[in-house]
């Protein structure tokens, strides 16, 4: 079998350590003669491998104590309405920074729940920057502010945390958490898709201020209150097992890197190696992101002559470059660089760039 550098914007590439382990323990998980899929969620050792898994997690991004950490069913999506459902009252305002795709969407299905307004966009220049913060009309007595740090398809990252008074920051980090050290105590809420630097599809990770938990602004089924889960250590209903699992195995791994530190000084240099290839390129690739708000996980260009950009999808997948037709919404080239992906498939990249622009320039 021969595998090929992922550069999928999620389902993402996985750490190769982390699926030849899974490999191994497929059959017989931790001696229990049965895979990880097939035990009680309640059972011993599935409740010390979850125990250790949110240990790991608490430790890789110093969580504060008086913050609860969820591992919930679904994606990211499914919680740009249940956010609101659970801190929002009916006709309460929810301020939303919006530069992206993703952030329109959060916005929308929170309109549902909540008076989701757009205190900032970037939509005026197609989402190639991050508005300036001086820029953002909040009301303080919003519910919350709502940011999506990294937006995979307009390839924008917000670097640092911005002020939002005492008004609770909620954070869509699906596609940039754990890729860099994180002070989490600015942060109301951060919920988190795993399908990019956690681990599978699935699996949603979430860590919240207990303060949070405590409001009750509609009646709601237990399965869709946070706090129920968070009293039932997320075990309310039967979880993701596998992902959970899988989950725990990427933050062991994580650990065995260095930890974040490490991971943002890898993941800056990936993304400073290709961004080099392009705007070194004269002009035969282009990205069109402000460069202060480029991002170091989702990398988008596009050629100079656009008929040659399927042309270029097609030859470097016969290379070994795999996922790299970007989004629908935008066309062009995508690279994801997530903690999977090692600097030895950005330099495969851009070598393919450079004798891709030789062939057809």
């Amino acid at each position: 079998m021969s595998r090929a550098w992922n550069f999928s914007a999620g389902p993402a590439a996985l750490p190769m350590d982390v699926l030849q382990r899974a490999q191994a323990e497929l059959l017989d998980w931790n001696g229990a003669r049965a895979s990880v899929m097939e035990v009680s969620h309640r059972g011993k050792a599935f409740m010390e491998m979850a125990a250790r898994a949110e240990s790991d997690l608490r430790e890789l991004l110093a969580v504060p104590s008086d913050y609860k950490v969820l591992f919930l069913q679904g994606g990211a999506t499914q919680h740009f309405a249940q956010v609101p459902m659970n801190l929002a009252a009916d006709g309460q305002r929810a301020d939303y920074i919006v530069n992206g795709h993703w952030g329109e969407k959060a916005v929308a299905e929170g309109a549902f729940y909540a008076d989701t307004r757009v205190a900032a966009s970037s939509k005026a220049d197609g989402y190639a920057s991050i508005p300036a913060r001086a820029g953002w009309d909040l009301d303080p007595k919003a519910a919350y502010v709502h940011v999506t740090t990294n937006e995979t398809i307009h390839g924008v990252e917000m670097h640092g945390i911005p002020g939002v008074g005492n008004v609770p920051l909620v954070a869509d980090m699906s596609s940039d958490i754990l890729s860099h050290p994180l002070d989490v105590s600015k942060f109301g809420l951060i919920y988190a898709g795993a399908q990019k630097n956690i681990g599978p599809s699935g699996l949603v990770v979430m860590i919240v201020r207990e303060g949070l938990l405590e409001r009750r602004p509609r009646p709601l089924p237990k399965i869709f209150r946070y706090a129920e889960h968070a009293a039932a250590d997320s075990m309310l209903n039967t979880p993701n097992t596998w992902g959970w699992y899988l989950a725990g195995l990427t933050f062991q791994w994580l650990k065995q890197q260095g930890g974040l530190a490490e991971m943002g000084r890898r993941n800056q240099a990936k993304a400073d190696l290709l961004y080099a290839a392009i705007d070194d390129s004269g002009g035969y690739y282009r990205n069109r992101v402000v460069p202060a708000a480029r991002s170091r996980m989702n990398v988008i260009f596009n050629l100079h002559d656009p008929a040659l950009e399927p042309v270029f999808v097609a030859g470097a997948a016969e290379a070994g470059l795999l996922a790299l037709k970007g989004h629908r919404a935008l066309g062009g080239i995508r690279a994801s660089l997530y903690n999977a992906v090692p600097i030895d498939a950005v330099r495969a990249l851009r070598d393919f760039m450079a004798g891709f622009a030789k062939a057809h320039g």
